[in-house]
């Protein structure tokens, strides 16, 4: 069960991404379609560790374009309401466990376990651009979840995320840049830096954390269709912890971070059933 849980958690990482190789903007798309992707990524273990966690990783690839489910660029999600400059949806997101003994800062504390994100986004398309380019801002508020012996509350996250997107004709190529800053209250702040007085040690002092800012995140997506079947992606991100709310926690050692990854996407069976209104929501929102 711990295995699936991280296999999971690893999905929710990627599979935006993969599903973001996947979307296209024209009309009489197929309603669903099926296939497998792979991929390997590579994150810090926590914010503000210098030690790394990476995966490599097979996974389904299932595209749904339901008026109100939905799998799509941005995983899976409920669209709750949809018009031509803005879309509300409620969606999922992940991030890796980290076991304390590969991390010496964490060494002799509690694991820390795959992190579920679920919550509402709110998406507004800002510009239409020349050459297929749109600038979009996003905000999702995200529940988080410890999935380690049970499922386990760890607070709240905001991320503002401003985006610009550009595309090539019929999307064979895709290209985006986005900027986010990553807001948390106490509860997650605490799952990453704070140091109960039984877990401290004379490297290691206790530290009550606070709520604040995360991170500040610099990210670059991007994708080509090699055929009509086929596509590869991969991504970079930039992180700075500089400036964030427990840069004093002797946890925090690092100011900066960088994640990446590449996969490949392969769809094998598309439905005959079209969706209903493909094409009609601009596809910087879907």
């Amino acid at each position: 069960m711990t295995t699936l849980i991280k296999g999971a958690c690893a999905a929710c990482l990627i599979l935006p991404l993969a599903a973001h190789a996947q979307t296209d903007p024209e009309r009489n798309l197929p309603l669903w379609e099926i296939g497998l992707g792979g991929g390997a990524l590579s994150t810090p273990s926590y914010p503000g560790s210098d030690q790394r966690e990476t995966r490599v990783l097979v996974f389904p690839n299932i595209i749904y374009r339901g008026q109100v489910l939905r799998a799509d660029r941005s995983g899976i999600n409920a669209r709750l309401f949809s018009s031509d400059r803005a879309e509300l949806d409620v969606g999922f997101a992940g991030a890796l466990p980290s076991d304390s003994d590969d991390v010496d800062e964490r060494a002799g504390m509690p694991d820390l376990g795959p992190l579920l994100e679920f919550g509402p986004r709110l998406k507004v398309r800002l510009a239409d651009l020349e050459g297929n380019r749109r600038l979009r801002l996003e905000l999702p508020l995200r529940a988080v979840i410890e999935a380690r012996g049970g499922l386990h509350g760890r607070g709240y996250t905001f991320e503002p995320r401003l985006a610009y997107e550009m595309a090539g004709e019929r999307r064979v190529w895709t290209l985006e840049t986005n900027l986010s800053v990553v807001l948390g209250d106490r509860r997650i702040n605490r799952h990453f830096y704070e140091v109960a007085p039984q877990y401290a040690t004379a490297a290691r002092p206790a530290y009550v954390a606070d709520s604040g800012l995360l991170l500040t995140r610099l990210g670059l997506f991007g994708s080509r269709r090699l055929n009509e079947d086929v596509r590869v992606f991969g991504y970079l991100r930039f992180e700075s912890y500089k400036g964030s709310a427990n840069r004093e926690s002797p946890l925090h050692v690092k100011d900066s971070g960088v994640s990446g990854g590449v996969g490949v996407m392969w769809t094998f069976k598309r439905s005959a059933a079209r969706a209903r209104g493909a094409g009609t929501v601009d596809p910087s929102l879907q």
